[in-house]
């Protein structure tokens, strides 16, 4: 069965897109941690990470590079943390979440409730910085 990220990259649901190769796609989580945070997955499905080919390993890595880069002067933060756990969704992805503290990247503390227009001034405020 595929998995949401594979429902995602297929366009049978929607998402808040912030980049995209042809390999790769990057996009908001609608349950962040912090406004700005963003996940970034191989467009094929790939369980766990580290089972990822070398080639397309290494292009995540430089499209999360990029992206994170572009989190960083869109959203106000220190810095923008980076965190692979892979338990929630059967689908390589990495998080890429603004920080001002360590605790900002606790994935057990509450997520926070953005509205659908939030998301979006984030998204396009990603994707300017890109």
């Amino acid at each position: 069965m595929a998995s949401i990220f594979t429902k995602i990259v297929n366009d049978e649901i929607p998402c808040y897109k912030v980049a995209e190769t042809a390999n790769c796609l990057a996009f908001l989580d609608v349950f962040p941690l912090a406004k700005g945070h963003t996940l970034v997955i191989p467009k094929k499905e790939i369980d766990y990470i580290f089972d990822i080919d070398d080639a397309l390993f290494a292009e995540l890595q430089l499209f999360s590079k990029k992206v994170a880069t572009a989190v960083g002067k869109a959203i106000p933060c220190k810095r923008v943390g980076v965190a692979v756990i892979g338990l929630e969704v059967p689908h390589a992805h990495i998080h890429l979440v603004p920080l001002n503290h360590v605790s900002d990247i606790n994935f057990a503390q509450p997520k926070l409730k953005l509205s659908p227009e939030e998301l979006e001034q984030a998204r396009q405020a990603i994707i300017k910085c890109l």
